[in-house]
């Protein structure tokens, strides 16, 4: 059978995986930088714990888990009538109970409702951890991705939207993608939903318009009208999206929103939390268009795209200030931000940003010539390792040249040769692969050469 892999999953070699990891060092360092602690919740929850949660877009991507012993004939007849409804999109308990997680929030809400009383609020966390979504797989989208997740629950102070954006502007300067950090508020939007005919129409109104910027502006009002939203509401809708078309400036901005939005008390309010971020960022875009398809946002709403480049929202999170009430534990206000790093790492490749030397994990190569000398070199195996040298010693006594093609392969900065005259002389000889310099040196001698690369 020829080996494949489950569509819109990849391997890892380990230069990517290299990669990957300096990307989340310095996602990991800035979040313990601002004070968020680590946490890791399992890779499946209980299908009634996601269900529900996403919208109807978004649970039809849940993967969900077939429950065992359905192999068995007496339940043969049973399971197939079930799987019909589970084929129809219902959820039956006899044939799946469980989901892969779609996404590190719901999870994160779930585990404060059960944990609320041994937290201390406000609990800050952060979390690094795979997610699954039966998307359709294309470029900067997976079935299998990495989230990066910092949230805060247990304040509902906006400075802690503050600290998430200061974040992400740290992030992508260390990484030197070059951003556009976009910002809208819910309750903006529920006027919208309001002033359209009322807060039912919310989900219909935002996803329509979260699709402006791929499917243009006539595609959206033919979505609006598909939806049986009035020619009045669907004008109002109109004005609302021109204002971003016309103006990039945030104060200008929100004053025109202001008007349209005059005696809408909700609306009052989303533009008072806008202007208050704003005096704090001036390289924060507001974006009218932004609506996060999510329905447990009620504030704040955030996205990051990186500029120059065609990819997708590289980030993206905001305000839910009842998502613990879903689980029969009201009133615990979050905030969050995601980083997408399978799209980040897509989009520092295509932009050559990655360091020309990421830290590899053999930094030295001992050559071997022979068993005689294999005394000597574990001896300095274990000398280089006890003072934090990573280093390997080839297994086997080929010839000369093809262990140092596997050393040139491993990109390793230096490789020791341990010979007849170094075991005589009570010397190694060590050779810089950068430059081809080698000189003979003492074991000790060896530390003050090698050292410098052990602390990059």
């Amino acid at each position: 059978m020829k080996p494949t892999l489950p569509q819109g999953t990849r391997d890892f070699l380990p230069e990517t995986v290299y990669k990957r990891n300096f990307i989340f060092q310095i996602i990991r360092s800035q979040f313990e930088l601002f004070g968020f602690e680590p946490l890791e919740t399992p890779a499946f929850e209980n299908l009634e714990t996601l269900m529900g949660k996403y919208g109807d877009e978004g649970d039809k991507l849940i993967f969900k888990i077939l429950n065992n012993g359905l192999e068995r004939v007496e339940k043969h007849q049973q399971a197939n009538e079930d799987f019909q409804k589970v084929l129809q999109g219902k959820n039956v308990k006899g044939i799946t109970e469980r989901a892969l997680k779609y996404d590190l929030t719901i999870p994160f809400a779930r585990f404060v409702a059960m944990n609320k009383n041994q937290l201390n609020m406000p609990f800050k966390r952060y979390q690094i951890q795979p997610v699954w979504r039966a998307d359709r797989p294309q470029r900067g989208r997976y079935r299998e991705f990495t989230q990066c997740d910092a949230d805060i629950v247990g304040s509902d102070s906006l400075i802690n939207e503050i600290e998430l954006l200061q974040i992400y502007i740290n992030v992508f300067q260390h990484l030197k993608i070059p951003v556009q950090i976009c910002i809208n508020n819910r309750k903006v939007l529920a006027a919208l939903a309001l002033k359209c005919g009322g807060i039912h129409l919310l989900t219909d109104i935002t996803l329509a318009i979260d699709k402006l910027d791929k499917i243009g502006l006539n595609q959206v009002v033919e979505e609006l009208k598909r939806k049986q939203l009035s020619d009045d509401a669907i004008s109002t809708i109109q004005q609302y999206l021109s204002f971003h078309q016309n103006n990039t400036n945030n104060f200008l901005l929100l004053s025109q929103i202001e008007t349209l939005f005059s005696n809408i008390d909700i609306a009052t309010k989303g533009i008072k939390e806008l202007r208050f971020l704003f005096n704090y960022f001036q390289n924060i875009q507001f974006d009218v268009t932004l609506a996060r398809g999510l329905n447990y946002y009620t504030g704040t709403i955030i996205e990051v795209k990186p500029l120059d480049i065609q990819m997708g929202s590289i980030g993206g999170g905001g305000r839910y200030n009842d998502l613990t009430g879903l689980f029969d534990v009201p009133n615990v206000p979050g905030v969050g931000i995601s980083f997408g790093v399978d799209r980040i790492y897509d989009v520092m490749e295509e932009k050559n940003l990655f360091p020309p030397h990421i830290h590899h994990s053999a930094q030295v190569l001992l050559i071997n010539f022979d068993n005689q000398y294999l005394n000597k070199n574990l001896e300095i195996l274990s000398f280089l390792r006890e003072h934090h040298i990573a280093c390997e010693l080839y297994p086997d006594s080929i010839k000369f040249d093809k262990q140092m093609k596997y050393a040139n392969k491993k990109n390793v900065a230096f490789v020791i040769l341990i010979g007849e005259d170094e075991l005589k002389n009570n010397k190694v000889s060590i050779k810089n692969f950068a430059t081809g310099k080698q000189q003979s040196v003492s074991k000790e001698d060896l530390i003050s050469i090698l050292e410098p690369i052990a602390n990059k």
